[in-house]
């Protein structure tokens, strides 16, 4: 049987993919479970897009963990998946670290529980010298709240002399980004058909790729994600030039 993992060019690998892994608690909903099932569930998904991202060269894969927004959910199912992530976290280290796998987070860690930031910094400590893929977890994540802070950082240097207003620019912002040192996403993948980008990465995905797909993460599996590199590679990336210039660079 062939599979879409036959016809991708490694060559054109994109070198960061970011993925809202979005359809839980449908799909648990779907299987007559609670919702929290969906969660428990959705740990294969993630377990098999690493996998496949690291098989073809992948360099950062970016996973929408758990959003600032997320804070307004039911008081349980916070519980649950606060719970589910400290204990999932510690569970998977070792084989990260088999894997070559360095992991790193990025948002507003402060205001998750001190158990999931003991065991979160354990992780990235224990992973750091790792020089495979980078699998970074957006975790109580915002984009607002990061380009907020972002701001705030850079008013702090201007305030202490370290920076003036007019040295403001792209390059310089992006070093008080919580994504420092990571390259922008390539392709953005988005699962259970919804089709915005909920205020994830919004100054980093100002020139990515953007693939929907009906598929609830649960379900989204290796072939799924060969499927997306296979779309993303269809494509010419323009950013903001002519085909014809493209052509002639």
């Amino acid at each position: 049987m062939s599979s879409f993992l036959d016809t991708i060019d490694r060559a054109r690998v994109p070198r960061h993919v970011a993925i809202i892994m979005d359809g839980n608690g449908r799909w648990a909903m779907q299987q007559g479970m609670a919702r929290a099932f969906g969660h428990q569930s959705a740990i294969g998904a993630v377990r098999d897009v690493t996998a496949a991202a690291a098989e073809i060269g992948v360099e950062y894969l970016t996973l929408y963990t758990f959003s600032t927004e997320n804070w307004n959910r039911p008081e349980d199912e916070i519980k649950a998946l606060m719970e589910l992530f400290a204990v999932t976290i510690e569970k998977e280290t070792p084989d990260l670290n088999k894997n070559n796998v360095r992991l790193v987070s990025i948002g507003d860690h402060d205001r998750l529980p001190e158990d999931a930031q003991r065991r979160l910094k354990n992780s990235i400590e224990i992973t750091a010298q790792n020089t495979g893929l980078t699998l970074v977890l957006a975790l109580s994540y915002s984009a607002r709240w990061e380009i907020i802070n972002a701001v705030k950082l850079f008013c702090q240097d201007v305030q202490s002399g370290k920076a003036k207003p007019e040295d403001l620019e792209d390059k310089m912002f992006d070093s008080y980004l919580t994504t420092k040192g990571i390259p922008d996403p390539d392709l953005l993948i988005r699962t259970s058909g919804e089709m915005r980008i909920s205020n994830f990465l919004l100054w980093q995905l100002a020139y990515s790729e953007l693939y929907f797909t009906n598929t609830l993460w649960p379900d989204f599996d290796k072939e799924q994600f060969y499927e997306a590199i296979c779309d993303y590679q269809s494509r010419e990336r323009r950013f903001g030039k002519t085909g014809l210039q493209l052509k002639t660079d």
